[in-house]
């Protein structure tokens, strides 16, 4: 019987790529129970239902960034021959369509989950970050108004500098 899948683990083999969010094949065929020849040979049989935005080919620069992060083997010592495929969010449900399994569609659930949970997880740090510079230009604000206070007290704390000058009628003083 095969492991349950969640969203959590799911959502540490979600890289951005190109400037999306996308999951390997290798990953996919992994949680999916396929070989990822498996899984490439069904989207090679289905290609028309995977368009740019669904899937593409990394380059051999993005392939070579992510080897540090996954456990990618290097080539040559029995590893992949060919560049990964990286799927979108579309591109994995699309998956689920062509992989027909019971294990297929629990898969697809939880990865679903894990994108959705990412995106959520974005959209609070966007809130957050938007906080922060709310209350950074407060801030700014009672700093220059806190700074006029305290010029306002060494003004009033600073001794005069010559004896104010009298004003009117100056009585002649009495020498005895």
């Amino acid at each position: 019987m095969a492991l349950p899948i969640f969203a959590d683990d799911v959502q540490r083999l979600i890289f951005l790529i190109r400037s999306r969010k996308v999951m390997l094949d290798a990953d996919l065929a992994r949680i999916y129970g396929v070989s990822t020849g498996r899984l490439n040979e069904q989207v090679r049989r289905n290609i028309q239902r995977f368009p740019m935005d669904f899937m593409f080919k990394l380059s051999r620069a993005e392939f070579r960034s992510l080897m540090p992060q996954n456990a990618i083997s290097k080539p040559g010592r029995g590893g992949r021959r060919k560049l990964p495929l990286a799927f979108t969010q579309e591109g994995v449900a699309m998956l689920s369509a062509v992989l027909h399994s019971p294990r297929a569609i629990q898969a697809n659930i939880a990865i679903m989950r894990a994108f959705v949970k990412l995106r959520e997880t974005l959209a609070l740090h966007k809130e957050l970050a938007a906080k922060l510079q709310e209350l950074e230009q407060r801030i700014e604000g009672h700093d220059v108004q806190i700074t006029n206070i305290f010029d306002a007290i060494r003004q009033l704390m600073a001794p005069p500098s010559s004896p104010p000058r009298q004003i009117g009628f100056k009585p002649p003083s009495v020498e005895q």
